[in-house]
Order: C-alpha cells, then structure tokens, then sequence
C-alpha cells in the first residue's frame, strides 16, 4: 500500500505525522520524503545515509554548424527556453522542462540533449525504516525531476508513505500520483479550512481516496470538523496541543519516543486507512456489478 501524507499550507504537522507513522508500522516501511525544497523528515529519523545519487534534467544543446535558425525550436518552446537570433542560439536551461519537444521537431537534427544536475537523491536506513529523500540544488526552479527519481524507489515495496510538499501545486501532484489513499493534515483555523478544501479538491481529481487529520485540534474552531462532516471526509485522528509535543518537535525527537501512548494511536490510524480502503474497493466492485447496490 502506498500512502501519502499532505496538506494544503505548510506548518500544518505533516512531516510529524509522517515519520511517527513510519516508526510506528509494525513491518518493514518505505519512507519517502517528496518535499525536495525543503526535506526534513530526516532530521527526525537520524538515518545512515548510504548512497547519494545525482539527479539530471535533459537540456538542448545546439549544433550551430547544423542549425539554420529558423526559429521552429523557440517555437515550440512554452517555457521561452531557446532563443533564436539572426546568427546564433541561446539556450536558458534554468526555464527548460526537458520536454525534448525542441529536439524531435528540428529539421536540421541540430539539437541533442545533455544532462543538467538540478539535485540529489539520498538513501539510508533506521531500524526498520528505510529512507529516501531528494535535495534540489539552491536557484533550481524544477524539483519535479527529483520527486520522480525519489518515486522510483518504491519499486514494488509493499508498504511505503510518502510525505508530499506542502500546498497543491506541480510538486504535490507528481508525489501523490499511485497513491492508494491520502491523509490530509490540516488545523483547525480560517487559513486551515481554506487550504484543506484545495488540497481536498486535487485529491478528487485525482481519484485518491482520503481522510483528515486535525492537528492542534483543541484551538480554533469547528469549521474544519464541520467541513469534514458536509463533505463526507473521514476525520482519521486528532491531535490536541500539548506542551510535551512542541517541546518534542523543538528537539528533532519523535511523539512516539516521548509520548509512547501515541504509538498505538498511529497504528490505529493505519487500521482505519487499510479499513477505508478496503471498504471503498468494496463499494466501487458493487457499483460495477450493481449501481444501485453500491448506495
């Protein structure tokens, strides 16, 4: 199973959840952290890191003995990538998305392709966790191509979490692709309520089933839990402030270290995922079979 963890606005307790769920599985555990621009999931784990791989994007490069500058290349180009002038071609690789449109459509065979590094992937290993995550260079504009060589890691690995970058852009729609469900944090504030309803809509498109959980579930109010109840979106756990919690966090120390009860509330909370997921499986064999079972 692959599970994803999200949100829709940054500080919400994502990477908390992530990795206290991922010390809490009771079998081995793929952990993967998908926020290339800012990983931190590993400042909680401690892993052994014990392999490092660089990650490229293909660039055009140009043959200017071939090229004859008729412009079809800068054309094609959504991204203003290629310039083309009077007697030569600039190339911006920072804009390039490695779409190799560029390539396929020249006449002349002027364009080939070379690798830029844009970041690295590194892999470890805690306990029974193991541990990928990717790092994107300072002043790259793409961590897409790092997600993806992170994702690759998952290979077949029967049980793995993903812990997604925060919002709803690009980024958070690569990471949680395959996804078989995806928990939501959010809090309990305007700015919570209005990010979760993005991040609740790109889910649905996505046709990835979720559920919510409600950090610092005791401050705010009850608009997130009114929401929830509206939409039919499954509160999977809440979390209320606690001092101990914050003071945890503040340390780089995990809930489960120092609040052992929590570790219990994890692993339930794993049950009710593979339960909903069993349950929605269910329901969508019915509405196959019998549309009007599946009510």
């Amino acid at each position: 199973m692959i599970i994803s963890i999200a949100s829709g606005k940054g500080g919400t307790g994502k990477t908390t959840i992530a990795t206290n769920l991922a010390c809490s599985v009771q079998q081995p555990v793929l952990l993967l952290d998908c926020d290339v621009e800012e990983p931190n999931a590993h400042l909680f784990l401690q892993p052994g890191i014990t392999a490092t791989t660089p990650v490229y994007k293909p660039v055009p490069q140009i043959n200017e003995e071939k090229c004859t500058y008729c412009g079809k290349c800068s054309e094609i180009c959504a991204y203003n990538a290629i310039a083309v002038l009077k007697n030569s071609v600039l190339v911006f690789g920072e804009l390039c998305h490695g779409c190799g449109g560029c390539t396929l459509l020249c006449p002349e065979g002027a364009i080939t392709e070379v690798g830029q590094k844009i970041g690295v992937v590194e892999r470890g290993h805690v306990g029974d966790v193991e541990f990928v995550h990717g790092k994107l260079n300072v002043g790259e504009a793409m961590p897409g191509p790092v997600i993806k060589a992170v994702k690759k890691h998952i290979n077949g690995q029967p049980f793995v979490l993903l812990d997604a970058p925060p919002g709803t852009s690009c980024p958070v729609v690569i990471t949680l692709l395959g996804s078989d469900f995806c928990i939501l944090v959010t809090e309990p504030t305007p700015f919570g309520l209005h990010d979760l309803k993005l991040a609740v809509d790109v889910v649905r498109q996505l046709r990835i089933p979720h559920g919510v959980i409600i950090n610092q579930a005791d401050v705010g109010d009850k608009s997130v839990e009114a929401y929830c109840h509206e939409q039919q979106i499954p509160i999977m756990m809440q979390i209320p402030t606690d001092r101990r919690i914050a003071e945890a966090y503040s340390r780089g120390q995990m809930i489960v270290d120092v609040l052992p009860e929590y570790r219990e509330k994890f692993q339930k909370l794993l049950q009710q995922v593979a339960s909903r997921k069993s349950q929605l499986a269910m329901n969508s064999q019915l509405a196959t079979r019998n549309p009007q079972l599946a009510t």
